[in-house]
């Protein structure tokens, strides 16, 4: 196996020494970065939100449309003692319910943490697409 690499090693030599050293020419530099450029100009990202403005309209209307069915669509509100009604069917919901301490450390930590997290990646992908 050397000695195979040896001949092809020995006819690359012969072969290299009839060929002249090639040079670029003096603006190949200047071609190849505008290449580039363009290049990156045509690839450019185009900030595009998640949620569009109109699906945010549409997810409004339908809350603003769910909380005035909900204040006026019902005949047991008539009256208007919304807080009285909620109060009381909120407190016998809950009344037999013993959270222990570390749930509720975890119900109160992780949406901070969230929170944090949020703003962190939207710091990070305003630099990225220079927002």
């Amino acid at each position: 196996m050397k000695e195979n690499d040896k001949n092809i090693e020995n006819l690359i030599d012969k072969m290299m020494a009839d060929q002249t050293l090639e040079s670029p020419s003096i603006d190949f530099t200047s071609k190849i970065m505008s290449q580039v450029h363009a290049i990156e100009t045509s690839k450019a990202k185009i900030y595009k939100p998640l949620i569009s403005k109109s699906t945010w309209f549409v997810m409004g209307c339908g809350l603003l449309g769910l909380s005035i069915y909900a204040l006026l669509g019902n005949d047991n509100l008539s009256n208007l003692e919304i807080t009285k009604l909620y109060s009381d069917k909120v407190a016998t919901l809950f009344s037999g319910m013993h959270i222990s301490k570390n749930i509720l450390y975890s119900l109160l930590i992780v949406p901070f943490m969230l929170f944090i997290q949020i703003g962190v990646l939207k710091n990070y992908f305003d630099k990225k697409y220079d927002v």
